[in-house]
């Protein structure tokens, strides 16, 4: 198993080298949203991995990077969190956990690599539509060129994902644009997850 996660690329010690390019990118996607995160908390970041086996073996290898922390079932599928014993440094910022999803069935992703990162905007917005409200609000630049974004390469989606047995409400705005993603949400993981218990 872990032959084959070295073949494709996604043993945590060659993730950690993809990480500067692609926070290169995360950075390009933030600069083409007007929206400045620098002093935003980087949440989380999260992997894309198509393939079963592969994901049990990405799941065993990080857990020897930290601790699982969650393990909720979402869209009926696992979700891994796991929280570094040493936060990773991407840019100015440190990233404290890993979100894992195991593959989603009949879905594929055209790369298995680093897929999105998450940063937490605070709201006291309840649903994805208030959550946006706000974020026009905080971020002036960016409302005005909404209506532009798919012009621009960028789709937005807002979703408010439950797990079950969550009580706090996390409401998401997302941009994708070439291969990357931006997630915004009022909440931490970590919040997300004690709210489980």
């Amino acid at each position: 198993m872990l032959q084959s996660l070295m073949e494709s690329g996604l043993h945590p010690v060659q993730m950690k080298d993809k990480l500067a390019e692609f926070m290169h990118k995360i950075q390009q996607l933030s600069e083409l949203l007007h929206i400045d995160l620098s002093n935003h908390t980087l949440d989380h970041i999260a992997l894309r991995i198509n393939e079963m086996h592969l994901a049990k073996a990405a799941h065993l290898e990080w857990l020897k990077e930290g601790e699982e922390i969650s393990c909720a079932q979402i869209n009926g599928r696992p979700i891994i969190v796991i929280a570094f014993d040493q936060p990773l440094a991407a840019a100015q910022w440190t990233i404290e956990c890993l979100e894992l999803p195991y593959p989603a069935p009949g879905k594929t992703y055209p790369d298995q690599s680093w897929e999105h990162v998450e940063f937490v905007v605070p709201s006291e917005a309840q649903t994805a539509d208030d959550f946006l409200a706000d974020l026009h609000q905080q971020f002036p630049a960016l409302a005005q060129q909404w209506s532009q974004l798919a012009e621009l390469g960028v789709k937005t989606k807002l979703s408010s994902p439950k797990g079950e047995g969550e009580r706090l409400n996390n409401p998401t705005v997302a941009f994708k644009w070439q291969g990357v993603c931006i997630k915004l949400h009022p909440h931490t993981l970590k919040a997300i997850v004690e709210s489980e218990r």
